[in-house]
Formats: C-alpha cells, structure tokens, sequence
C-alpha cells in the first residue's frame, strides 16, 4: 500500500484498486497542532462511529466497510477542499470571533449572544480546508473562488444542516447534545457526483450531557474539547497564537495521564450510549 497522507488523526493509504484505507490511530490534534500522546481506544471509537453514522443517516457515501476495529476501506474521492461546519450553539470558534469582532455568519435580528445558546436555527459556518490552519469562508467567497458553483452550494449547505439535525435526534435520545459538527465531501472521480467522506466521530462533533447543559457557563464536552481547555489552562494556546504570528508551531506539551484516562472514557461512553453497542 501507498501512503497517501499522514493526518492529524488518521492515516490514508491507496489501495491502487479505486479504493483507499483509513487508519484510525489514537492520535489527537487540538488547535491545529498533533500532540504527542496517545489516547487509549480513540480510534476504534472514531472508526466504528463512522461506521455508524455513514450506516444511519441515509445519504450517499464514501464508506464500504470495516477491516478489524480500526481500519475502514472507502471509495476514493476528489475531495473538496472545504469543512462543512454546521452550528446549532453559541460556541467555540464562532463564539471567539464574536468577542474579537472577526468574520461572522449572519445571526437572525433577534439573536441574543449568551455563551452556549441554543441558535435559533442552526447555520452553516463553513471553514478552508488545511494542514496548517482552516479559516472562515463566506458562500459569497466561496463562490468567488471557483472551487463551487452556486448549486454546489446549494446542496452542500442543505445536506450538511439536514445531516446534523438527523444526528441531533440520535444526540438527543442518547441524552446528548450535538452542538456543531464538521462535514467533508468529495466528487466521485467518474461521475462527479458529490459524497460524504472522511469521518464521523468526537473529532468531529462538539459532544455535551443534556443533563449537564447550562446556556451562559462553559460546557463539559465528551469530546476532544477537554484537551482544548486544558491547553488553554496551562497557556498553550497563548502560545500556539504567538508563534502562529511567526509562522512556526510550538512542540506539543506531554498530556498528563488524568486527562488521558478521562478523555479514553469520554470516547467511550459518547460511543456507547449513541450508537447502543459496547465497544
């Protein structure tokens, strides 16, 4: 096998047979930067959840089985170099460029910006797609670019909302709150047709406790944002941002084993209860 490309958190091969192999490792990434250790169980938990949903939602994809518990073979796309964020809370990224005054979506007149509301309707929040750093991108942009027509869009938007509003259902009757997720397509090389690719997992989702939601207080996450608050803790994420200026990246610091553990559990809890299996 080739080795396509070696991701944040998968590794892809060529198959050289119009197919390629997804191996999920147990590496995670937090502010465009891989961190040094591993997390027990996390690709399995990635790999069998996008088995999952590419099982359950009912849209073409890219998906066409499992090999063990933590490789998936898939078609292979042309993939459109493009993150499909859909938004369904004030949170995160967008609530931080809210507070700086950066690019924004359009939030409805009545829109009310109290730290984890629920938005009113959710919105596509699309981002570039890069190794480096992804970046905000309006439709207008995008358009612009050339990278989609207008229809494409269109369609990308439609299915990306209509898919985060089927796994919010799910979410919910897990007694779990989808608060965004992060949607990739590709073009099938043959026909042009426009599928479903990469994964589907807590790398991909904003994952919280609907016992525990609180609008107006930070979340707890079952999902790699409690790697993202302890960068922040420890002023990695200051840190991050300066050399970002520079152009450069700093090395990743040791996660302590706490959070490691807690994280491990989180993965497999948020499988579990959403998909009904044991893992």
């Amino acid at each position: 096998m080739k080795l396509l490309r070696r991701g944040k958190a998968k590794d892809i091969y060529d198959l050289e047979n119009g197919n390629i192999l997804l191996h999920f490792s147990d590496r995670i990434s937090a502010f465009d930067i891989k961190m040094a250790t591993p997390i027990p169980k996390k690709g399995e938990v990635l790999c069998k959840f996008g088995e999952f949903w590419f099982n359950s939602l009912e849209t073409r994809h890219h998906m066409l089985g499992l090999q063990g518990n933590d490789i998936m073979v898939s078609k292979k796309l042309d993939m459109i170099p493009i993150e499909c964020i859909v938004r369904g809370y004030f949170y995160g990224s967008l609530l931080e460029r809210y507070n700086k005054g950066t690019t924004l979506p359009i939030f409805p007149s009545n829109f009310e910006p109290v730290t984890a509301a629920k938005l009113i309707e959710p919105i596509f929040d699309p981002t570039t797609k890069s190794e480096e750093h992804d970046k905000p991108i309006t439709e207008g942009e995008l358009e612009s670019s050339g990278l989609l027509s207008k229809k494409e869009i269109n369609y990308l938007k439609e299915t990306s909302i209509n898919l985060y509003q089927r796994m919010s259902v799910r979410a919910d009757w897990a007694g779990f709150i989808i608060a965004d997720v992060k949607f990739e397509f590709g073009r099938e090389p043959k026909t042009g047709e426009i599928l479903l690719g990469d994964s589907l997992g807590p790398d991909e989702y904003r994952l919280w406790l609907k016992s525990d939601y609180l609008p107006g207080e930070a979340q707890e996450s079952y999902d790699k944002q409690l790697l993202r608050d302890w960068l922040v803790k420890i002023g990695f994420k200051d840190k991050v941002d300066r050399f970002a200026k520079e152009g450069k990246k700093p090395d990743p610091p040791i996660i302590v084993q706490d959070l490691v553990d807690k994280l491990s559990r989180r993965y497999i809890i948020a499988y579990e209860k959403i998909t009904g299996r044991m893992l």
